[in-house]
């Protein structure tokens, strides 16, 4: 195949042959020849979605003539990492983990965090050709785009400026000829001075008793986000010290039995409620907020709502409506997407009521030192941007559909969940930020538990049956020590312990041959035979302080985000939630109508006969089909009231 060197700009990387053993140089690598653009079909692009192509093997969507609005798919440097699939795909772990150069080529470290990709399907040269890539994408362009406000949600035509959130005081970013930072820092100063009235028992509650319990209400990011920092910190020990005496719960699905169990055992004269909804209309949070007001108002009366109930939202109008002194709402802003809220008011004030406003400091600075980091390093050492590459690498071109987390800390059991809205909300889209067809896959499925949990689990899949990249976390110094006198080694240790063995488990795996030397059975040897050759990123944290917890979710943020730019889709929209939603108000419509008249969903209603039959099963298996009721229904257990009492 015809080659030629590909110039690259403001790298000082030089050429090599494309199957040639570069020499191995820690912290870069050198750079690669590709082929010349290929007239290609999309089965050599890459891993190819073939769904909307036509019969003659062409893209309705996509002429010849429009190739040019997927260059990335055309480009030489594509191409050429289409080709080094076939040299990587011969090569194993277990051999290239030997190398020691290679290995120290492929660790990274930043400010604290030690990051080892050696473990990847990845040469110095798949590394290099992931960086061409890079040139080629315009990513630098388009994180700069981002970073300086620039309306790079082009659906929504808005700016994506999370990262504005816990820059310090006296940076500036603009958007639309303004400079937002001081409006960041006026609703910092805000949820500072609200955390510290109410940790000091200034602001009470309508008994004048202390408020020393939040619930937090809301859903998808404003839910999992700060329960995941919430978790991480609570057994931190200076955390810790810092919520003796005080509870955070978070109600987020509206099935009733979240709502007993985010206010079981709560009281009512020492709760306090957020509620989370930008524009104060998402139907889930507005119910249990209307839900949770009922729980307050019978105990305490109308007026203890002005006491006992915040807001974080922009919607002035509706926030006095319900009942909350506009007053009492913390604002954010259209350029934070909700799974990217973590560090604006929605997570930061029910966490600085928890644990203070200096711990909710250390957390952004943690945050905002990573986001430097991937604003300034070169992409060679740039951490976000190499695991990036690396999941595109897996993902589009290896075909690795899957990503598991693996934190090897049980502080981190909620942050899978987290990142699995963040990158599947973000990247998993069927278009470019053009709206046309992509001929390749992009996106991944994230999962993931704490080990050692999850090696009791899926592990077995992950080993033996299908191939996913994995992502174990691990923490040097544990929030808590535990340490039996005899033992080998402390419960941390034990953790640990298999934090390593694991990650090489997968990557080496066990061959027939050794099975054999160990006078394994014949007939077993299929079944104990373990491939390896799987692929997976070592993170070590050297511990999980405040400022850690914001690197990591940093860190995860923009790695999202170099998918989205390389892919060259809008990572910061969400349109596929939208038709269920409204497809889920119709049905609310009808079922409303079925229960005040007594009747079954029928055929003229519109729905098709599998819907409209469980929709009738559902509502003959209720006691009750009247709506609605004379009066409101609690658990008993919940709320005070005569009818209750009775019972008992």
């Amino acid at each position: 195949m015809q080659q030629s060197a590909i110039a690259l700009q403001a790298s000082g990387f030089h050429g090599a042959q494309l199957h040639g053993r570069p020499q191995a140089r820690r912290g870069a690598w050198r750079g690669a020849t590709a082929p010349h653009p290929v007239q290609a079909a999309f089965a050599q692009i890459g891993h190819t979605d073939t769904a909307h192509m036509t019969s003659s093997g062409s893209s309705s969507a996509n002429s010849p003539k429009e190739a040019k609005k997927l260059p990335i798919a055309y480009s030489p440097e594509w191409m050429a990492l289409r080709e080094h699939t076939k040299e990587v795909e011969s090569l194993h772990l277990r051999d290239l983990l030997v190398d020691e150069e290679r290995t120290d080529s492929l660790v990274r470290e930043h400010n604290g965090l030690y990051v080892d990709f050696s473990r990847q399907n990845v040469t110095e040269t798949t590394m290099q050709l992931l960086l061409n890539l890079a040139e080629r994408a315009k990513l630098r362009t388009k994180m700069n785009a981002m970073f300086a406000g620039e309306h790079i949600n082009n659906t929504e035509d808005r700016s994506v400026l999370h990262t504005a959130l816990r820059m310090p005081r006296d940076e500036e970013v603009y958007v639309d000829g303004q400079n937002v930072v001081p409006d960041v820092w006026e609703v910092l100063d805000k949820i500072k001075d609200f955390s510290e009235r109410v940790r000091g028992g200034e602001w009470v509650g309508a008994t004048s008793k202390p408020l020393t319990d939040v619930v937090a209400i809301g859903i998808g990011g404003s839910y999992l986000g700060p329960l995941f920092v919430h978790t991480a910190m609570q057994f931190d020990e200076p955390c810790k010290e810092l919520a003796r005496g005080r509870r955070l719960r978070f109600l987020a699905n509206v099935d009733p039995v979240d709502v007993a169990k985010a206010l079981n055992g709560l009281n009512p004269e020492t709760t306090l409620v957020i509620v989370i909804s930008k524009t104060f209309t998402t139907t889930e949070t507005m119910l249990n907020a209307r839900t949770v007001r009922t729980w307050l108002t019978a105990e305490l009366g109308q007026d203890a709502v002005a006491k006992h109930m915040v807001a974080v939202s922009t919607n002035l109008k509706l926030v006095k409506e319900f009942g909350i002194d506009p007053a009492n709402a913390f604002g954010f802003w259209d350029w934070v997407g909700g799974r990217y809220s973590v560090t604006s008011a929605v997570g930061l004030l029910p966490l600085a009521l928890q644990y203070g406003y200096e711990k909710m400091e250390e957390f952004l600075q943690g945050a905002h030192d990573i986001d430097c980091h991937f604003r300034d390093a070169p992409f060679q050492n740039n951490i976000p941007v190499l695991m990036g590459l690396i999941s595109i690498w897996n993902s589009t071109f290896l075909g690795r559909s899957s990503v598991a987390v693996l934190p090897y800390c049980q502080a981190l059991s909620k942050f899978p969940s987290h990142i699995q809205q963040v990158a599947m909300e973000s990247v998993g889209k069927q278009v470019s930020v053009d709206g046309e067809p992509l001929p390749f896959k992009a996106g991944e499925i994230y999962f993931g538990e704490p080990g050692t949990n999850g090696q009791h689990s899926f592990y077995q899949l992950i080993h033996q049956g299908r191939i996913v990249p994995c992502e174990f976390i691990g923490v040097v110094k544990s929030q808590q020590s535990v340490y039996l006198k005899g033992e080998l080694v402390s419960n941390h240790d034990e953790l640990m312990c298999n934090f390593f063995a694991q990650a090489d488990a997968l990557a080496i795996g066990k061959d027939s041959v050794t099975l054999r030397a160990e006078n394994v059975p014949e007939y077993l040897i299929p079944h104990k035979t373990f491939s390896g050759n799987r692929p997976s990123t070592s993170l070590l944290l050297p511990s999980l302080s405040p400022f850690r917890v914001g690197q990591l979710l940093a860190l995860y943020e923009n790695r999202v985000a170099t998918q989205g730019f390389m892919w060259n889709v809008n990572a910061f929209d969400q349109w596929g939630v939208e038709l269920g939603k409204v497809l889920a108000s119709r049905v609310r419509t009808m079922m409303h109508t079925a229960r005040t008249r007594s009747r079954r969903i029928t055929i003229t209603d519109g729905f098709n006969p599998s819907t409209r039959k469980m929709i009738n099963r559902y509502l003959d298996g209720k006691n009750q089909m009247l709506y609605p009721e004379g009066s409101d229904v609690f658990p008993c257990d919940l709320i005070h009231s005569d009818e209750c009492e009775a019972k008992f």
